[in-house]
């Protein structure tokens, strides 16, 4: 029994020490040391032995169980080591190789062309505000000289909140001319961009949501002449000198006299063509002298200060800048459209 004691002991120490992984060491554990392992059963023939040989074989089965599962111990926290150390080798990560190239993104033509009027109209000494797009109607309608039965307050043209008719998505950006007469001091130049609303169909030059530009001086001997001129000078800056453009006669409640620029059509130039409607010009915008009563209601005396308004629909001016023929592919964010720009 010593001998068979002694050869478990130098195979089972030898399987150890050469056991590859977890799977293979837990296999030796049962062939060793398992309820049927080789060690169990030499322990179960204790009992044929003498009174004498008894304790001798016994203390040695113990040396040897002891053995076996202290070797068994340590090769297993060997294992896990290694099995650790190929894990973060595998996971390693080499930080000199070259990354992947960020495709860098750039402005929406829209915004390109907004930033363009901004740069030109602050050169001229305007301030730019921003107002909120939940307007009142007062503020958008009212204090405009836009009197109840206007054909522009109409739930058909207009967004409204309440039943009343009082609370509304703005249809213009005007409304912040009247918060700057009433909170800034004389002589008044500004420019307000922004979204507004109107209940108008999708086509090539028309859209329920879309941004304008309004533009507002105020000031001692301001005239038609001055309104003229400086609009003018903003479409050849942004389009280039010679741009043609006309002014036709309008109406307007807030303005008076009031008119509409229109520029020629870039794609047709003049002749006429679908997204000119046939009529060789597009509309820009609309402006026109503030009317008296306008500026009465912020208590500016009209005897002594005058002032011209305009607004422009800002994706007009980008389609006219960029030579877009369709309205509708600046809000599709087609990226096949937005990366030519």
């Amino acid at each position: 029994m010593k001998e068979t004691l002694e050869q478990i002991r130098r195979e089972a120490l030898s399987a150890l020490e050469h056991a590859q992984n977890a799977q293979e060491l837990d296999a030796l554990r049962v062939k060793y040391l398992g309820k049927k392992g080789e060690l169990t059963a030499v322990l179960k023939q204790m009992g044929k032995l003498s009174a004498e040989e008894r304790p001798v074989m016994g203390q040695l089965a113990n040396e040897v169980r002891a053995a076996l599962e202290g070797a068994l111990d340590t090769r297993s926290k060997e294992l896990e080591a290694k099995a650790l150390e190929d894990r973060l080798k595998a996971e390693a990560l080499d930080i000199t190789v070259p990354g992947k190239a960020v495709k860098r993104g750039h402005r929406h033509p829209m915004y390109i062309a907004l930033d363009e009027i901004k740069d030109i109209f602050i050169g001229m000494g305007f301030t730019v505000l921003d107002g909120p797009e939940v307007e009142l109607a007062e503020l958008n309608f009212d204090r405009l000289n836009a009197e109840e039965g206007h054909p522009s307050r109409d739930w058909s043209d207009t967004f409204y909140f309440d039943e009343d008719s009082r609370v509304m998505l703005r249809s213009q950006t005007s409304p912040m001319q009247v918060r700057a007469m009433d909170t800034m001091e004389l002589p008044i130049r500004i420019i307000a961009p922004g979204r507004v609303y109107r209940k108008d169909e999708v086509d090539a030059t028309h859209s329920p949501m879309f941004h304008q530009v309004e533009g507002m001086v105020i000031d001692k001997g301001v005239t038609m002449a001055d309104l003229k001129g400086t609009l003018n000078t903003v479409v050849e800056q942004l389009y280039g000198k010679g741009t043609k453009t006309r002014f036709r006669p309008h109406h307007f409640p807030f303005t008076e006299p009031s008119c509409e620029m229109d520029v020629q059509c870039h794609k047709c130039g003049g002749v006429g063509c679908p997204t000119c409607k046939g009529e060789g010009w597009i509309e820009l915008l609309g402006a026109g002298m503030i009317h008296p009563r306008v500026l009465e209601m912020s208590g500016i005396d009209p005897n002594v200060y005058s002032g011209w308004a305009f607004g422009i629909g800002l994706e007009r001016t980008a389609m006219r800048r960029f030579k877009i023929a369709d309205l509708r592919l600046i809000f599709e964010n087609d990226v096949r459209f937005l990366e030519q720009f």
